[in-house]
């Protein structure tokens, strides 16, 4: 575990910022490939440079980070004239998908955070300096975060100074180090001398790996699997974050995208968002190509009703994810309700099996539960582990040969009052090096799946990253 911040205490302030110049809301900010990201249509948060950072690994790490944080902000000086989720102190975060993984799980604190929420803009600057604080030298501290890439469009907040919007740059952010460099592989990339290759497994050896799985299913040792597999991009050209980000939070409307540390992607499945007492959840498990309904006669999304919502399979998987979830939020609920039978989810590449979740939550000695410690207590759900969870992570961790880093663990954001939002990282990518990154995607095994399908699903939840890369699928 290591933290670094001074000793002073924490200062934040936190202004309204004029948003009627700012139509397109948080993605014109994504002009940097350092900058931290939150963003879900209009709304969210993205943050600029850091002041502080929390490392852990283990077991432990997410109350480690609960401790850190609390620490930290029990103490601050907050001057907040907004008081919304989200105002005033602000971390964001990446979190391993696995306690026994060698990547750091982190917390980081922006020195300038810029928020939506329902239309109305906020600032936060944020230092452990002893000067006073105004709206003023944030706009200023802002103005110099966006103009410190290739000068672009103009953006003038109401009383505000005038700042260049960068377009974007060269991407040097890394969540991580692993070079890849199997065979080379579908899809035929568009982006210039771009190509794929292999990760951890080649695609006859990770369906392999799935039909080992199904068979471990059949003998009664656990009802569902997920496996996950990775493939790298090498682009010379280079690797623009800011651009990425883009695309995604532009294309991706009802998923959240994400940015922490060169970990990028855009999440459909909400982990927990707390606001107050109210928690809520959206967990998906079983999921259609987009590209099988091509040629089907009528409506496309009666055609996924009937063969996604109709399928006993999927139905079975996605009925497991939700039990997974609610059990292990019920003991930190006063109250819950899900829906009765999934909706389904129409995003740009696929149709997901959904379901929303809302507790209220009850207080726990005393204190309502962080959103940090309800993570400690639901991650993994069924629908990144399987179930039973030991089980199926002993088996993942047999089968999959690979370490999946942030893959599928929680990344999102926390504020001083308690409140937050913890997406899935799925759908997402490692910036490991300015030409090199590598994409994840994972699927959901269960008794009678097919191998080659598998596969063929992890081609579509490759595809966000794959496009917003410039690679065709």
């Amino acid at each position: 575990m290591t933290s670094t911040f001074r000793t002073s205490l924490l200062q934040t302030l936190t202004v309204p910022l004029d948003g009627k110049a700012s139509p397109e809301g948080l993605p014109q900010f994504l002009v940097r490939d350092d900058i931290l990201c939150w963003t879900r249509r209009e709304a969210g948060l993205v943050g600029f440079g850091e002041i502080a950072r929390f490392t852990a690994t283990g077991p432990e790490r997410f109350l480690e980070a609960d401790i850190w944080w609390r620490h930290l902000v029990l103490e601050a000086n907050i001057t907040d004239s907004v008081e919304l989720p989200g105002t005033g102190p602000v971390a964001f975060g990446s979190f391993a998908f696995s306690k026994k993984s060698p990547f750091e799980s982190r917390l980081i604190v922006p020195e300038i955070v810029v928020g939506v929420r329902d239309g109305q803009y906020w600032l936060t600057q944020l230092t452990f300096d002893d000067g006073e604080l105004s709206r003023e030298g944030a706009l200023t501290a802002l103005a110099g975060w966006l103009s410190g890439g290739n000068p672009g469009d103009t953006l003038t907040f109401g009383d505000g100074p005038a700042s260049a919007v960068p377009s974007g740059g060269d991407g040097t952010s890394a969540a991580g180090s692993r070079k890849g460099g199997g065979a080379v592989v579908r899809p035929s990339p568009l982006a210039a001398g771009a190509t794929l290759h292999t990760g951890s497994l080649s695609e006859e050896d990770w369906m392999a790996a799935v039909a080992a799985g199904v068979a471990e299913i059949r003998t009664g040792a656990l009802e569902k699997l997920v496996l996950a597999r990775d493939i790298v991009a090498t682009l010379p050209a280079g690797v623009s974050a800011a651009k990425v980000l883009r695309e995604l939070a532009l294309r991706y409307r009802e998923c959240w995208t994400y940015g922490v540390d060169g970990l990028v992607g855009a999440t459909p499945e909400m982990l927990i968002q707390v606001e107050g007492r109210t928690a809520q959840a959206r967990v998906l498990a079983g999921t259609l190509d987009r590209r099988d309904a091509h040629g089907e006669d009528g409506i496309p999304m009666d055609y996924a009703e009937r063969v996604l919502a109709g399928s006993e399979k999927q139905r079975h998987e996605h009925e497991i994810a939700i039990q997974s979830l609610t059990s292990q939020l019920a003991p930190f609920s006063e109250a819950m309700n899900a829906h009765d039978e999934p909706f389904i989810l129409e995003l740009p590449n696929v149709w997901h099996l959904a379901s929303d979740v809302k507790a209220e939550l009850a207080e726990v000695e005393g204190h309502v539960p962080t959103c940090l410690a309800l993570i400690n207590a639901l991650h993994p759900t069924a629908a990144v582990c399987g179930t039973p969870t030991l089980v199926a992570g002993a088996l993942i961790r047999k089968l999959e040969h690979l370490d999946r880093g942030p893959y599928a663990g929680p990344v999102g954001w926390l504020d001083a009052a308690g409140n937050g939002e913890w997406g899935i990282a799925l759908r997402g990518a490692v910036i490991e090096d300015l030409h090199t990154v590598r994409l994840y995607a994972g699927c959901g095994i269960v008794d009678g799946s097919q191998p080659e399908a598998e596969l063929a699903e992890t081609w579509a939840k490759f595809r966000p990253m794959l496009e917003s890369l410039g690679i065709r699928s």
